[in-house]
């Protein structure tokens, strides 16, 4: 007897945009367009016989009969991901996705990698470079991160502390800047994009108030940093992304660097954060954070 199974490609959209709360996000994160979500959606529920979202406002929210076809698609799917990993790592080796930001792959984990990968030549490590802002939705096993005030409190408590973190304002060494115990002049101030609380942040953990007269925008901290090796202004960065131009003195830090309690973390967003692969990556980055 053949299997009575509900429209296979459509449990897909819905799973996603259950998870998710927005069309548009499950849209994003399978690769296709928002009508197309929603059509799969329909589909399902002509299927089904019933509504499974009711109106949220200008969303869509679960109804009892949506959360219960919810919790067995995601049982499935959960089930049939991990026997589907550990089949690909049984032909490949243990795989791991990492996320983490553009500027702290290329100027402080990428160069350190031969060096995990001597220690466990087996496992497969496979990175998303991208900006802070759009770290969450690279569909990673773990994203790396430190301004995780954007996440839900839920990913927040999930946390997997690596290492403490120190901040503090870095330029060229002739950029003209004065700096007293309780402020910080300059002409310019570089920011980053999508961390523009973290000036604030600085000036409240340093006990200094900053004044500058004009600002310069980049999305990259990398960007930031090339700025200010280009005598363009102040850039705000984490001590480790700069520790070569500090010791070269191609970069001062007029004031040096004050710890940031939300130190660095490796946030788990599939089942494979818990693998023997993920956990031996997690054990190396604490130590070589260190």
């Amino acid at each position: 007897m053949s299997r009575r199974l509900p429209p296979l490609a459509a449990l897909r959209a819905f799973e996603a945009t259950a998870r998710l709360g927005s069309v548009t996000r499950a849209a994003e994160e399978l690769g296709r367009t928002h009508g197309a979500v929603s059509r799969q959606i329909r589909a399902l529920q002509d299927a089904a016989g019933l509504p499974l979202f009711d109106k949220a406002g200008t969303g869509l929210r679960l109804n009892a009969a949506g959360e219960s076809l919810r919790r067995t698609v995601a049982a499935a799917l959960d089930g049939l991901e991990s026997g589907w990993t550990a089949l690909r790592e049984e032909a490949g080796g243990p795989a791991l996705h990492v996320a983490c930001s553009a500027s702290f792959a290329m100027r402080w984990l990428v160069p350190r990698l031969p060096g995990f990968y001597r220690a466990q030549p087996m496992v497969r490590l496979r990175l998303s470079m991208t900006t802070a802002r759009a770290l969450r939705h690279e569909g990673a096993d773990l994203v790396i991160a430190w301004a995780r005030g954007h996440y839900p409190a839920a990913e927040q408590a999930r946390a997997i502390p690596l290492g403490a973190i120190a901040f503090g304002p870095v330029c060229a060494p002739d950029y003209p800047v004065t700096a007293g115990p309780s402020h910080l002049a300059a002409p310019t101030r570089i920011d980053h994009e999508h961390l523009g609380e973290s000036w604030a942040m600085w000036q409240a953990r340093a006990g200094r108030a900053l004044d500058c007269q004009e600002e310069l925008r980049f999305p990259h901290t990398h960007l930031c940093i090339e700025a200010a090796l280009a005598g363009l202004g102040l850039a705000l960065v984490e001590q480790r992304l700069v520790r070569e131009e500090l010791a070269t003195g191609r970069l001062r830090a007029p004031c040096g660097f004050v710890p940031f309690p939300e130190g660095l973390a490796a946030l788990p967003t599939s089942a494979r954060a818990q693998s023997p692969a993920a956990r031996a990556f997690l054990a190396w980055l604490r130590a070589t954070l260190d």
